[in-house]
This record gives C-alpha cells, structure tokens and sequence, in this order.
C-alpha cells in the first residue's frame, strides 16, 4: 500500500528567521530529543529518506517547521525568506522527485505580498498549497486584512494548512509554573482550535465557501467537540451572518490528519464526526515516529478501502499528488 504523509517539517538554517534567539522559546523537552530533531530538520538524505523508505513511505509533503516565518518582526525579511524557503524547497522537490512534495511558507506580515507568493510558489514553483504556523505576531487568519490571501487560496484551489506556534501570542496564566502543559501535551492543540473556530465565527467560509484548511492531530480536539459546539452556537448572538453550524463549516471546509495521534478509538471517533474523506496520514516527521505511525494505521480496524483513503488516495486528491 502506498502512503503519502503531509505533516511533515523542514528548516534552513540560512533563513533571516533563524537569527531569532531560539533561547527565548522554552522547552520542556529533553536534550537527546531536541539534538535529535535538529539534526533531522536540516537533512533530506542522511536520515530522512532511509526513515521513508524502512517503513514504506511513498512522499513526504514538506512544509517549514514552526514557528517558520510567522514571528519575524521585520515585513521585508519576512518577504525575502518565504521566497527563498520556497525557492529552496522547489528545488529539493525537483532534485528528489518524486519522494517530495511541498506546502510554501507565506508571509503574512503583508497580505498582499503573502497572496502573490502564495501565487508564485503554487503556479511557478509547483508546491501543493500552503502552510501557516498559527499567529502571524498575533495577528489572525479571520481578520479581513487577509481576505487577499483567503481569494488566492480559493482562486487557485489549493488548501492552507493551519499548524500550531511554539511562540505563544499571550500568557495563560493556567501554563504558569506547568512548562509540561505547554506545546503538543496540551496548549497548541487549543490555541490551534481556537484559530479554526476563529475562522468559523469571523465568516471566512461565508465569504469563501470553496476554501479548504487541514488541522493535524487528528483535528486539534475539535471533533470531538461537534455535539458541544452545535449546541452552545445555538444560543449564540454572532456578530457575523453564520447560516450554518460549526459542525457543518468544518464538514465543508476542514479536513484532519492523524499526525501525531496514534490512536484507534481517536482514529475511528474522528472518521465518524468528519467522515473518511476528510481524513489523511501523516506522521509529524521528525517529531515523531515514522515507523509508530505507519503501524498505528496499518493495524487499524479500517476496511481495506478505507485504510488506502487516509494512507494516499485523500492526499492524492486534495493535493493534486501522485504517490508511485
């Protein structure tokens, strides 16, 4: 069975971006992990492509690991550095192909350059969509100053992957004292659905019904929230003219990856609330373990059919992406 995996990170360490002082940004986690993931970010040879081809994995669709461009202050860098991470991307695509596939990093400190690049990377360079790293300075994707980038991404048909920030954009004073809480354990999963939501409620949908976003981790918690949402939304004042439940927007509009959540009963709950459709592989390389989730899906209690949607027929036609 083919597999096609669409989380999955890069760096370059000569972005203007990478002079941020990572030192800034805490981390809960161990040394040996951290050496390790920096080690695998940067490579395409040594480590990744071996991993790939151990545990039968056909593409990798590669997108600029978090925060990517998304807290540099400078507008101009910002600029500069998506084109060249999309530059540089397009071209390990090409010089690997056809092991690769990629989503462009944008910068969305200026929407219009974001939309034009947004353009470039998906009509020149051939790269399959985009993706954002949460905030962009604490700035979000429902404010209408990004309706430029919301019509380029349903002009040209290709979806935006929202993925969660190491930077947080406020303190929660309930992570104080608690770093564990902090990161994939709990705190992105929350802000990346309060982003998702953000959409819903701001009207994106409504004024670009034919716009797709992909949440990973098996939806960052929403699904399994539908039943909750649909009733509160109910009894809710919206300051936007919503004709629909939030359930329905994200069964229009989202579709969710596993990445990360190498559950069975996640797995089959998410399929149920979102349909098997709308649901695609992914491994969160270098994060985690290829090997842990190509078993996590091989061993699922999945029809045959269903098992090659999520491994690479979805990917396939969401992202106008061949596996061989």
């Amino acid at each position: 069975m083919r597999r096609i995996a669409i989380e999955e990170a890069f760096w370059l360490d000569d972005l203007s971006t990478g002079q941020i002082d990572a030192s800034k940004i805490a981390s809960p986690y161990k040394p040996e992990y951290r050496s390790r993931w920096a080690a695998r970010l940067i490579d395409f040879t040594e480590y990744r492509l071996p991993e790939m081809d151990a545990n039968g994995v056909d593409i990798q669709v590669l997108s600029l690991a978090t925060p990517g461009i998304q807290m540099q202050a400078d507008t101009d860098l910002a600029i500069d550095d998506a084109r060249r991470a999309n530059d540089a991307l397009a071209e390990i695509v090409n010089e690997h192909a056809p092991r690769f596939g990629g989503l462009a990093a944008l910068p969305l400190q200026n929407p219009e350059a974001a939309a034009q690049e947004l353009r470039r990377a998906v009509k020149e360079l051939r790269l399959h969509g985009a993706l954002v790293n949460d905030h962009t300075l604490g700035h979000y994707l429902d404010e209408r100053r990004f309706d430029i980038v919301w019509g380029e991404l349903q002009d040209l048909g290709v979806p935006l992957y929202l993925h969660p920030s190491n930077v947080s954009a406020d303190r929660w004073h309930v992570l104080d004292g608690r770093p564990e809480l902090d990161g994939p354990t709990f705190s992105w999963n929350a802000t990346t659905s309060g982003h998702a939501l953000r959409l819903i409620y701001g009207g994106v949908f409504e004024r670009f019904p034919q716009t797709t976003v992909i949440l990973g981790h098996m939806g960052e918690f929403l699904p399994f929230w539908f039943a909750r949402l649909d009733a509160a939304h109910r009894r809710l004042e919206t300051k936007e003219n919503l004709t629909k439940l939030p359930s329905q927007y994200f069964a229009e509009n989202f579709v969710i990856t596993t990445s990360g959540v190498n559950s069975h009963p996640a797995l089959l709950a998410a399929i149920q609330a979102v349909g098997i459709d709308n649901v695609l592989f992914a491994v969160d390389y270098p994060f985690e373990s290829t090997a842990d989730a190509v078993a996590f899906l091989d061993t699922a209690p999945l029809a045959s059919s269903d098992r090659e949607k999520i491994a690479y027929r979805n990917a396939e036609n969401l992202l106008r992406l061949r596996a061989v």
